[in-house]
């Protein structure tokens, strides 16, 4: 059976940290990358048997690439922080590996916990991730935010959930977006995509209804209808941002 190693990058997660690698307590190894902590996330990690590695900030992509280029095993799960394996997604992925698996990487479904209620409906569900890969065939992408996992040959889709415990609070929903869209918008203008009145007044009001309608948000009372709105104000404020940054050039 292939052995597995978990990869974590974390910057200032003490109060998650536990809880995530608890989850992962099973796997053969846990490489965590830290990029400069001040809380005691190091600490605890390497209380969990943990091999911490800290590296200045390179970006979501590279760090996690470097983390797998750590780990002493071909097969790596990647996770967050915030996230965390159920004991039924850890058997599961044993099952697959128990066996030569027939694929180089698996996407995992992912559900998230927010405002007092798991969301099953919107954008963020199922949201299948790919996180267990053979990294001799896959690699992170190269982006500012959103990150992914290429893979070279067939990637296979896993039954069993992440859980995802994204924000703390509305507040915490806010900043994290703001942080984002500002990452996405200087992607998509460093790719040469612009943007217009149009798709500032189209494209977030399309992104609502989908989440709301279209995929259910209605079915999750008012923190579906709350998750819908903030999906499609991200939506709105990478697109301004990406104006700003093509006004700003011109």
């Amino acid at each position: 059976m292939p052995k597995v190693s978990v990869a974590v990058i974390t910057q200032n997660e003490a109060a998650n940290i536990e809880a995530a690698l608890l989850s992962v307590s099973w796997a053969d190894e846990i490489v965590l990358v830290d990029s400069g902590s001040t809380d005691n996330t190091v600490a605890l990690a390497r209380s969990f048997g943990a091999t911490v590695v800290v590296r200045g900030w390179e970006g979501f992509s590279a760090q996690k690439n470097y983390a797998a280029s750590l780990a002493r095993n071909d097969w790596v799960l990647s996770i967050d922080a915030d996230e965390r394996v159920t004991t039924q997604l850890a058997r599961e992925i044993k099952t697959i590996l128990e066996f030569e698996p027939t694929h180089h990487g698996y996407r995992i479904p992912r559900v998230a916990y927010h405002l007092g209620r798991w969301i099953h409906s919107t954008d963020w569900h199922p949201d299948p991730q790919l996180r267990l890969y053979n990294r001799r065939f896959g690699q992170w992408t190269e982006r500012r935010v959103h990150e992914s996992v290429a893979v070279d040959g067939s990637v296979g889709l896993l039954e069993k959930t992440i859980e995802h415990f994204p924000y703390r609070n509305i507040s915490h929903h806010l900043e994290t977006i703001d942080l984002y869209t500002t990452l996405a918008a200087e992607h998509l203008f460093e790719s040469g995509q612009r943007t217009s009145i149009v798709k500032l007044i189209s494209h977030p009001t399309f992104a609502f209804v989908r989440n709301y309608i279209l995929k259910g948000g209605i079915r999750d009372g008012i923190p579906g209808f709350i998750v819908s709105a903030m999906n499609s104000y991200y939506v709105l404020l990478k697109i301004a941002k990406l104006w700003e940054l093509q006004n700003r050039q011109s």
